[in-house]
């Protein structure tokens, strides 16, 4: 089963059809279906049955876990896609307009959780992101960045490692130009769904 803000997602899916869809979004559409590759992963979404199914064990091991996140962000992805280009500008999630209230309390980002997961280990944190699809960036200890779904705004992972005196750190960036996409609760189930991925 899944929830009615899926429910509408599907319908807008229908109503907009493949051809426009491919176009703003860039994802393929083959014999029926969406081919749509996520974190690395590759996944099949049926707009007749309504279904998501994954092509790996890992893909399925993300369905099973976080279905409601990565359900959410792909459905409305498919309606909201414009075809934008990115800004270049990197940004917070709390940086986006109305951000600033939106990510806090309940939708928190358990980067502080990332954190101490990878506080002396920046090797497995890139390992995981490379388990991802992600490459390897330039920032912090460790850094890396990540597609939550094809053509999304990438998800820069910054890690700083603990040390004497401070205790490590995550931040998550995202282009700026994501704001002009999608409204904050799809951004939000993107970013949760990369940061519990690299979990």
């Amino acid at each position: 089963m899944y929830s009615s803000g899926e429910k509408v997602a599907w319908g807008k899916i229908r109503e907009l059809g493949p051809e426009k869809i491919s176009a703003s979004s860039g994802i393929s559409f083959i014999n029926g279906l969406f081919m749509v590759r996520s974190l690395g992963m590759d996944f099949e979404l049926d707009p007749a049955s309504e279904t998501i199914r994954a092509l790996s064990p890992q893909g399925g091991a993300i369905l099973k876990k976080f279905s409601y996140f990565f359900n959410y962000m792909v459905l409305w992805w498919l309606v909201y896609a414009k075809g934008t280009p990115p800004s270049g500008r990197l940004v917070r999630p709390a940086d986006l307009k109305g951000g600033d209230m939106f990510f806090r309390g309940t939708h928190t980002l358990p980067l502080d959780r990332l954190a101490q997961v990878y506080a002396r280990d920046a090797g497995k944190f890139l390992e995981r992101a490379g388990e991802l699809g992600g490459s390897k960036r330039e920032m912090g200890d460790a850094a890396a960045e990540l597609m939550p779904v094809q053509g999304f705004s990438p998800v820069d992972l910054i890690l700083w490692l603990e040390d004497e005196e401070f205790p490590a750190r995550a931040d998550l960036l995202l282009d700026a130009s994501i704001e002009h996409i999608l409204p904050l609760d799809i951004i939000w189930c993107a970013t949760m769904l990369t940061t519990l991925a690299m979990l």
